[in-house]
């Protein structure tokens, strides 16, 4: 990786040359009528991944009121998800949860037999590890299912790579996908950006954010009684090439909505982070990540992430401009309570505008707004966005694993590819990630690997 900051391509320009380096997926190329369900028509949904996140999705599509929707299919890898999962909205949605045992799937195939339950223009949820999203999104796409997956949806550069021609061919057969990065759907946040963009605040001149927590990612040894596949799944946050670890899986929110804000993209980025004490755990991740983003036009986002028990928490996200500042976050994706204010000390007294609380949960709006773009066939594919979110996420990540400066085309170019064989990943084959001689697992080091990240 250079050390050298290029002279980046606008985005449009690079993203034209990045639909070069491959053929488009023949699947983008077929002529297929629109797919979409009417106002009577029952939505079937499928859940592929049954942890929290993957219940707490599939609650929010059940609860949608445009129209009948009904969960039909399951799949995970670990049974008692699958079983607590099912009784959770079995719970809430009796009616409209019919997913008999010959209907739940517990494999690595499992989300091939969970989707052949649906039929075209149904719904399939992914919330796996991020590492299989692209693997099940393809699927998904030869079958014509609309698709909900949860962010990040990449965790390198190969895989993103992948995303960008599988989010081609979704919009060539109208598709509609969302992807789970939901404070895009807060109605705060979309006010918020429209006063900004109409010069409420002036220019952007800069923007910061900061996730500190008491130490997400952190793992101990795998026990005796597990595979080792199954057992990095089980801590997907504990490695790389499963999430892109806690700085993809956590930090993304914050960085996309920042980039929102600016109405941009990153095009490079500088980093430092360490592993400070990390004690008997044997995650990849560091315990801390301080990240300069640099737009096109020079302006900077900053972002801090800790994970270290004992202190001082906060999550929050801020946008200063030539005449005042506005509150993106406040303490958690939601509510925003976003607000904007005529200085920089962000008091009372300088207060211009805030968001009428209480606010709607983004969760929720974003399967409201998908499943209405579905029901009335409006335009609607999340994919390339996320895809995009994700890499810029990654390229903050790998300049503090590297001690490098990483550029938006450096991080899509990257060849390093965490998880090369998790298309054919079983439940007795080697994990992507091996011990070393020492019995431990591989750690990025700055400055010494500077063209990978571990």
């Amino acid at each position: 990786m250079s050390q050298a900051t290029k002279k980046s391509a606008s985005r449009r320009e690079f993203l034209r040359t990045a639909g070069r380096m491959a053929a488009v997926s023949s699947l983008a190329g077929v002529a297929v009528p629109p797919v979409h369900a009417g106002e009577s028509h029952t939505i079937q949904v499928a859940l592929i991944g049954c942890g929290g996140r993957g219940t707490g999705a599939a609650a929010n599509a059940l609860a949608v009121t445009s129209g009948p929707i009904k969960l039909v299919a399951m799949a995970d890898v670990f049974q008692r998800k699958l079983d607590a999962s099912y009784k959770n909205l079995k719970k809430q949605f009796d009616k409209q949860v019919d997913v008999p045992e010959d209907r739940r799937f517990i494999d690595f195939e499992g989300y091939k037999k969970a989707m052949d339950c649906l039929k075209a223009g149904d719904v399939a949820i992914f919330a796996t590890p991020p590492a299989f999203r692209w693997v099940h999104f393809a699927y998904a796409i030869e079958k014509g299912l609309h698709v909900f997956m949860e962010k990040p949806v990449t965790v390198d550069g190969p895989s993103t790579r992948k995303m960008l021609k599988l989010a081609e061919a979704s919009q060539a057969k109208n598709l509609k996908v969302g992807v789970g990065l939901m404070v895009r759907h807060c109605r705060g946040r979309r006010e918020l950006f429209d006063r900004i963009k109409s010069g409420e605040i002036g220019d952007i001149l800069a923007l910061r954010a900061y996730r500190m927590g008491a130490g997400g990612g952190m793992t101990g040894r795998k026990p005796e009684n597990m595979s080792e596949v199954l057992y990095q799944i089980q801590r997907f946050h504990s490695f790389l090439w499963a999430s892109g670890g806690v700085y993809s899986d956590f930090y993304i929110h914050q960085i996309d909505e920042c980039s929102w804000m600016k109405d941009a993209w990153p095009i490079q980025a500088e980093a430092l982070g360490g592993r400070h004490y990390r004690g008997d755990n044997v995650d990849q991740n560091f315990d801390t990540y301080s990240v300069e983003y640099t737009f096109a036009d020079g302006t900077k986002l900053f972002y801090y992430g800790r994970q270290m028990p004992g202190c001082v928490n906060r999550f929050a996200s801020f946008a200063h401009g030539t005449k005042g500042a506005a509150v993106i976050s406040t303490s958690a994706h939601t509510p925003g309570k976003v607000r904007t204010f005529k200085g920089q000390n962000m008091t009372k007294e300088e207060l211009i505008w805030a968001f009428p609380q209480p606010e709607q949960s983004p969760y929720q709006l974003e399967w409201d707004d998908l499943i209405e773009a579905i029901r009335q066939d409006k335009p609607y594919n999340e994919a390339k966005r996320g895809a995009e979110a994700s890499l810029v996420t990654s390229m903050g990540r790998m300049a503090a694993h590297t001690g490098q400066t990483v550029t938006f085309e450096e991080m899509l170019d990257c060849p390093h590819e965490f998880a090369p064989t998790v298309d054919r990943l079983a439940m007795d084959a080697p994990a992507p990630l091996q011990l070393d001689a020492g019995g431990k697992y591989p750690v990025p080091q700055p400055g010494i690997l500077k063209g990978r990240e571990y």
